[in-house]
Parts: C-alpha cells; sequence; structure tokens
C-alpha cells in the first residue's frame, strides 16, 4: 500500500469516526429531540472520535516512517557475504546506494556482482513487505482509537474540555515547533561560523576593506589567497537597503492612509487589490524588469546629465526592489490604521481638529506599533532580496557609497559561495556561515530597537 493510498484510508477512516461519534452521542441522549442531556455538543464527540482515530495512527506512521529505512538498510546489510563486514562508513554508504539504485532501477547501464544483485532482490522484497505491515499497523491503531472512543462516547463525558485540550496540546507543540526551528538554525550557523573564525579572524572579517574568498587549492597556486573583509558586503546592503526603503516607506505609508482616511469605498475597493499585486509577482521578473529596463533607463538618463553610470548599479536595484516591498508596508498599515477605533476620531474632530490633524496627532500614534511592524518586514524583506541584486546589482565587492556604482550584498554572497559542489572544510564555504549569522544578528538588533521605541512612544502617547 503506497503512502498516498494509505493516508486517503486514514481520513477516510477519521471521516467515518466523527460521524459515529456523533451518531454515538445523540442515540446514548435518547434521539435528536433530547439531545440537551449531553454534556457537549454532538459535534464535540464526533471530533472526540476522530481525534482518537486519526492521532494515533498518524503517529504510528511519524514512527514507522523514522525508523523504517535504518531497519531495512541494516538488514540488508546484514545478509551481504562476509567480505563486505570490514568496509568503513564512507563505503557502506556508497555500497547501499549502489543497492538502493540497482533496485529501483536507475542504473540499467551497469551490471551488478551477484552480492549485490541479490541485496537488491532482498531490499526490494523488505521495502514491499514494510509497506505491507505499515498499511495494517496504522489501519489497526486507527480502527482501535476508533472502538476505544466507541465505546466511551455516552451522555455524561465532557467531550468538548478533552477536545480543547487536545487541541491546545497541538497549539502548543506547534509553537514549540517554530521555537526549535529557530534556535536550531541559529546553531547550526554559530557552529560552522566558530570554524570559520578558528581560520579568519574576527576582525579581519568585521573591519577588512577587500573581499576576495577565493581561496588556493595548492601550495604552490597564486592570486587566491582568500581575503575575507566583509565591509563592501556590509556597505552593498545597507545602500541598497536604504535606497528600497526610501521608495518603499512613503508610497506604501501615504497610500495607507490615503486608503484608510481619505478614499472612497469604491476607489478603496480597486486600489488596494491592484496594489497587491505587487507582492505576488515573483522577484526574478522584477529582476528581468531592473536588468532589462531600469537599468538603462538609468545608465541612459545619466549619460545625458554628464554622469557615468555604471552598466549595473545599486540605483537600479534599489528603485525595483523598493517597488516590490511597497505592499509590505502599504497592506499592514491599512489593515493597522483601519484598526484604530472610530471613536478616536470622532472625539478628535469634536474637539475641533481637521482631519490631517486628526491623522497625524491621534490615528498614527495609536497605529504606530503596526507601522513599525510593516517597516520591519519590509527592512528584512530587502535586506534578504537575491535575485534582483544579482541581476540588477552585479557580483562585484565595490566597496562605495555611490549609488550609481556595482556593488553586491551579503545573500548574493552567500548564494555564490554555496553554489555547486563544495567542502564544508574551507573558509571560502564557512564564510557563508559567519555572513548569515552577521544577518541574523542584526535582525534581531532591528527587533530589539522597534520594540524600544514603540514602548516609548507608548508610554508618551497614553
Amino acid at each position: 500500500m503506497s503512502l498516498t493510498t494509505l493516508i486517503i484510508i486514514t481520513t477516510g477512516l477519521a471521516a467515518m469516526a466523527f460521524l459515529l461519534g456523533r451518531h454515538r452521542a445523540v442515540a446514548s441522549a435518547g434521539g435528536r429531540r433530547k439531545i440537551t442531556k449531553l454534556h457537549s455538543l454532538p459535534n464535540h464527540y464526533g471530533q472526540y472520535a476522530l481525534i482518537w482515530s486519526l492521532v494515533p495512527a498518524l503517529l504510528a506512521l511519524l514512527a514507522w516512517s523514522i525508523f523504517d529505512q535504518g531497519i531495512i538498510d541494516r538488514a540488508v546489510l546484514g545478509g551481504l557475504p562476509a567480505a563486505y563486514a570490514e568496509i568503513g562508513d564512507g563505503e557502506r554508504s556508497l555500497l547501499l546506494n549502489d543497492i538502493r539504485n540497482h533496485a529501483h532501477n536507475k542504473m540499467l547501464g551497469s551490471s551488478p556482482d551477484e552480492a549485490i544483485a541479490a541485496a537488491a532482490e532482498r531490499y526490494l522484497d523488505l521495502e514491499d513487505r514494510a509497506r505491507r505491515v505499515r498499511g495494517i499497523l496504522v489501519l489497526a491503531i486507527g480502527l482501535l482509537g476508533l472502538m476505544f472512543a466507541w465505546r466511551r462516547i455516552d451522555a455524561q463525558l465532557d467531550a468538548r474540555n478533552r477536545v480543547e485540550k487536545v487541541i491546545k496540546s497541538l497549539l502548543l507543540l506547534s509553537s514549540l515547533v517554530a521555537i526549535l526551528t529557530t534556535v536550531g538554525i541559529f546553531l547550526s550557523v554559530i557552529f560552522e561560523s566558530i570554524r570559520f573564525f578558528a581560520s579568519v579572524s574576527v576582525t579581519e572579517f568585521l573591519f577588512g576593506l577587500n573581499w576576495s574568498p577565493q581561496t588556493a587549492i595548492r601550495a604552490d597556486q597564486v592570486g587566491s589567497s582568500g581575503a575575507f573583509g566583509a565591509v563592501p558586503l556590509f556597505v552593498g546592503t545597507f545602500l541598497i537597503s536604504a535606497i528600497a526603503m526610501l521608495i518603499a516607506v512613503p508610497v506604501g505609508l501615504f497610500s495607507a492612509i490615503y486608503l484608510s482616511e481619505y478614499a472612497h469605498h469604491r476607489v478603496r475597493a480597486v486600489a488596494k487589490p491592484m496594489l497587491e499585486i505587487l507582492a505576488g509577482i515573483p522577484t526574478v521578473v522584477y529582476g528581468f524588469f531592473a536588468a532589462l529596463t531600469v537599468a538603462p533607463f538609468i545608465r541612459q538618463s545619466g549619460s545625458l546629465l554628464g554622469l557615468d553610470v555604471a552598466s549595473e548599479s545599486a540605483l537600479a536595484a534599489g528603485l525595483v526592489m523598493g517597488i516590490m516591498i511597497i505592499p509590505f508596508v502599504s497592506s499592514l498599515s491599512d489593515d493597522v490604521i483601519n484598526a484604530v477605533p472610530q471613536s478616536m476620531r470622532d472625539g478628535s474632530l469634536g474637539l475641533g481638529a481637521t482631519r490631517s490633524e486628526t491623522i497625524r496627532l491621534v490615528v498614527l500614534p495609536a497605529a504606530l506599533h503596526g507601522i513599525v511592524g510593516s517597516i520591519l518586514l519590509a527592512v528584512s524583506r530587502a535586506v534578504g532580496e537575491t535575485m534582483i541584486v544579482v541581476m540588477a546589482a552585479g557580483l562585484a565587492a565595490n566597496l562605495t557609497v555611490n549609488p550609481l556604482e556595482s556593488v553586491t550584498t551579503i545573500t548574493v554572497q552567500i548564494v555564490t559561495l554555496l553554489v555547486g559542489d563544495q567542502e564544508f572544510d574551507s573558509p571560502k564555504t564557512l564564510a557563508a556561515f559567519a555572513l548569515g549569522l552577521v544577518l541574523f544578528v542584526v535582525t534581531l538588533l532591528l527587533n530589539v530597537i522597534a520594540l524600544k521605541v514603540v514602548r516609548r512612544y507608548r508610554e508618551q502617547y497614553e
């Protein structure tokens, strides 16, 4: 039984459990006219049966998926001749890969020896048995859970409380997954960054002015000594992000104020969806637009004014990136401004303030938290953008604040360093993790500063 078929059957069993649980609860109360005798609503009893049927089955399926492959691999390796018993871990991994490829006919042009051919047949046999046992086990657990819930359901069962406890536990688990994912990302980045800083000093990385991460492979190789001064990357990232925010924040915030406070509802119904379409355009399309339209236009305009503009410039990337992140500022700020109570506006207008004074002195301070959040989201989006920078600003790590020159950013260099087959023992590859750690710390500092600004302003406002 394939995994897709098993999931479909398990879902169908859970739906049947929901219906049977409802029917059992109504019957225990003496019919639909007497459901007031039930402790909870009939749907709660159906959800109770659904949970007992679905959750244990899915947990069993998850546990089986985690341990299944390892058990099959050990069984296949255990059946090999004694000549294969002394091989190392790397050779064992390659051998298992060959066995899997031969088992699934992915190596049609080669003829394996008898031992590998026999192991491939055994591998297929064990996989088939594992699928059958998995299907039987998961469905059996689902049926047992349904039977257990069926026997427990009666008019006095507090099904609502039990269902809510399960839902609360699932919500808690989801929160823990998000937290543990963040911790895991941080630890994985910081451990590799420590390995990088064992080869390159922190001072050179943070304050060096030359970025050339190519390192020599041989001792006699010339011109690839490696220079890991990341200041040009920091300056390029700041320059492009600053240009983008100079476009996105005023346009997005003013658009939100107009749509929420001044625009007619018909205009708003058309303008807001059209503005949010910008958020759905793929970044590679923005990159094409920047490289083929905006960059040539800026270069030609600069030539008319006597300016020397590079074919790939920070200004072109920043302008297009600013257009891209306008919806992040506009949409979120619009929602927050609309959430300000109308009574605050009415009170200000009743005291003689004009509409513009009401917006500036009442509405915007009340919506400050959400506006700051939207701007922070836009900053994070700008700092993390890659495709537009690659196509419009280039890959050259130039230390300049001239927006007409070609620059690069941290994210572009991370992608460049990790493209292709790389060994995670060279400073060149490990430098990507150090750059990622810098982005992580910068984002954290931005959030801390924003929280302090909002808290201080709120205290003054209240």
